[in-house]
């Protein structure tokens, strides 16, 4: 137990080091958004999104790799329900009006269907007879093709959208800041992007085998430490960058961000059954892991809900769904940690 205290100081070591990066990615996004014209919504979903879960990939593929499939999984499903969790805390900090309404857009309501066809993903390929491909299940081969095509999606809700959400006095519209994006130049907010992102991923390292080490010299089941310790860590830059975004009134950049890293995010489990030789990974999922994709699907449809209602206000400023989604995983994770 003489290393549990090493290992406690890495892990928070590299959760600071996370969620500083992170302000500055955001800020970076935001800029890249306006100065290439991609527009907040898709460079939230892929840039910043993706970039931001390069930590979750890194902690996932390497605890697989390891053999540790109930982490690897844990980290994965664990992480999208806590930057579910973290957008509510995001709607807290914007007063003038529930950010599901005030950010609204088609793209939005495309990145969560998409998180949820993604979603189902697992549980089929679980339920599913065990076969392989060269070790890896055609589910990860799936799950690969059909976040492509759905960022394809994403892309034609933005520039070519068959429907618009009702503009409201608190509706706040995706408009580059011309003068801002000029301030640096395209090769240099690139440059800074990928450095940041980079230091990103070594952090996620850094929490994937701190992590292992914790839950060996605890006890402490690889589901709670995955889907609950690793997957907050590895989730603090949707949140910083997100409440960052916010500051600066990129409300699109914020929701998207996070949204469009969740749908990243399964490809975790993709990407970690190649990383797992026993066999497949999905056939190593366990009862805890099926909780945690049950419950990352239902905060992620109540999402939708509150995307669709668009509640201006409700308890606390925020909307039902922020509401919801809060009590839900707080108590999603109490049960687990009770079982325990």
């Amino acid at each position: 137990m003489e290393s549990l205290p090493i290992s406690i100081s890495l892990f928070v070591s590299a959760a600071l080091v996370i969620a500083i990066i992170g302000i500055q990615m955001s800020a970076i996004a935001d800029r890249l958004a306006d100065r290439t014209g991609l527009g907040e919504a898709l460079v939230g979903a892929l840039l910043l999104g993706g970039s931001t879960s390069l930590a979750g990939l890194v902690a996932c593929m390497t605890a697989a790799a390891q053999g540790h499939a109930q982490l690897a999984i844990s980290n994965a499903l664990g992480g999208i329900a806590a930057q579910t969790f973290f957008l509510s805390i995001v709607d807290i900090t914007y007063q003038k009006a529930n950010l599901e309404h005030a950010a609204a857009s088609a793209t939005s309501l495309t990145q969560v269907t998409l998180l949820l066809t993604l979603l189902s993903i697992p549980l089929l390929a679980m339920a599913g007879p065990e076969v392989s491909i060269f070790g890896v299940h055609p589910a990860s081969f799936i799950t690969i093709a059909a976040y492509i095509f759905g960022l394809q999606l994403v892309s034609e809700a933005q520039t070519t959208p068959m429907w618009r959400p009702k503009h409201t006095a608190e509706t706040r519209l995706d408009e580059p800041d011309l003068v801002q994006s000029g301030e640096q130049g395209l090769i240099k907010l690139w440059f800074g992007f990928v450095v940041s992102a980079i230091i990103i991923a070594t952090a996620g390292y850094v929490v994937a085998e701190t992590g292992v080490a914790i839950a060996k010299e605890t006890g402490i089941s690889e589901t709670v430490v995955g889907g609950l310790l690793n997957a907050l860590c590895t989730a603090l830059p949707e949140l910083v960058t997100s409440i960052a975004a916010v500051r600066r009134g990129a409300l699109t950049l914020a929701v998207s961000g996070i949204i469009g890293g969740n749908c990243f995010d399964v490809l975790f489990v993709a990407f970690s059954d190649f990383a797992y030789r026993p066999g497949s990974i999905y056939h190593a999922i366990t009862t805890e892991q099926i909780f945690i994709i049950a419950l990352t699907m239902l905060l992620t449809g109540i999402l939708l809900l509150g995307l669709l209602k668009r509640e201006k206000s409700g308890i606390g400023n925020i909307g039902f769904e922020s509401f919801l989604i809060l009590l839900l995983y707080l108590g999603g994770f109490l049960v687990l940690l009770y079982e325990k």
